[in-house]
C-alpha cells in the first residue's frame, strides 16, 4: 500500500515536471442570444456572449447499493480534482519558464527546484490517497493535460523506467497508462458528471478539460430521452 501511494505522488510530481509542450486552456464555450435595442425610431440588432448553463436532471438510483457506489466516487473524484487541476497548472508554468531559460543546466536545475517545492508541500496529502482514489487522479490527469501519466514519466525519465513502474502499478490494480473516455466508458461518463455538477454548484474551480468531448453529448447517451 506505500508503494501505491508513493507512486501516486510520483505520477503527480513527474507531471509538473515534464518538458512536454504545454496544452493550451482551452475556452469556455459560449452561446450568443440576439436582442434588440431601441434607440428613436431606428432597431439595433446585436449579440451578447452568454456562458452555456446545463439544467441537470435529479439523480436517480436502481438501488441502494448503486447510490452507495456513486456517493464514493463522487467523494473521491472531488479529493483528487485539485492535484490534478494544480498538475495541469504546474505543467504550463513549468513549461512557460523553461522556453526562457537557454542552457540545459540551467533548465535541470530548475526542474529539480521545483520537483522539491511540490514534494515539501504535497507529499503527505498524496501518500493518504487510497488505490481507487490515485486511479481516479491518474484518468483526471490525462482531463487535465491530454496526456497519460505513463507518458509523463517518459517524457521525463526513459522508456524502461517508465515500463517499470507501469507493471508495478499492475501488481496493484493500478494502471499509469489509464485514459479517460467518458463518451466510452460509464465510470468516466459518471465522474464528468460528478465535475460538471461540482463546477455549477461552486464547489469545484472549473479548468476546461483539453480532451475533445461535449458534455451535452455525454448525457443524451448516457440518459437518453425515453
Amino acid at each position: 500500500m506505500k508503494l501505491i501511494k508513493k507512486i501516486s505522488f510520483l505520477i503527480l510530481v513527474l507531471t509538473s515536471t515534464s518538458f512536454m509542450n504545454a496544452q493550451e486552456e482551452t475556452s469556455k464555450d459560449s452561446v450568443l442570444y440576439d436582442y434588440i435595442k431601441i434607440e428613436g425610431d431606428s432597431l439595433y440588432y446585436s449579440s451578447i456572449p452568454l456562458k452555456e448553463i446545463y439544467v441537470f436532471a435529479p439523480l436517480k438510483f436502481n438501488s441502494k447499493e448503486e447510490k452507495l457506489r456513486y456517493f464514493i466516487l463522487r467523494r473521491k473524484t472531488l479529493k483528487v480534482y485539485p492535484y490534478a487541476k494544480m498538475a495541469a497548472e504546474r505543467l504550463v508554468a513549468l513549461n512557460d519558464s523553461l522556453l526562457k531559460i537557454e542552457k540545459k543546466s540551467k533548465k535541470r536545475k530548475y526542474t529539480r527546484k521545483i520537483h522539491k517545492e511540490i514534494e515539501s508541500k504535497f507529499s503527505e496529502e498524496l501518500k493518504k490517497l487510497t488505490r481507487t482514489e490515485g486511479q481516479i487522479l491518474i484518468k483526471l490527469i490525462n482531463r487535465q493535460t491530454g496526456d497519460t501519466a505513463f507518458g509523463l514519466v517518459k517524457e521525463l525519465r526513459n522508456g524502461w523506467r517508465a515500463f517499470w513502474y507501469n507493471n508495478t502499478a499492475k501488481f496493484f490494480k493500478i494502471s499509469i497508462k489509464e485514459e479517460y473516455h467518458p463518451e466510452s466508458v460509464h465510470e468516466d461518463y459518471l465522474i464528468e458528471d460528478i465535475l460538471q455538477r461540482a463546477f455549477a454548484q461552486g464547489r469545484l474551480k472549473e479548468q476546461p478539460s483539453v480532451l475533445n468531448y461535449d458534455y451535452t453529448s455525454l448525457i443524451n447517451k448516457w440518459l437518453p430521452v425515453k
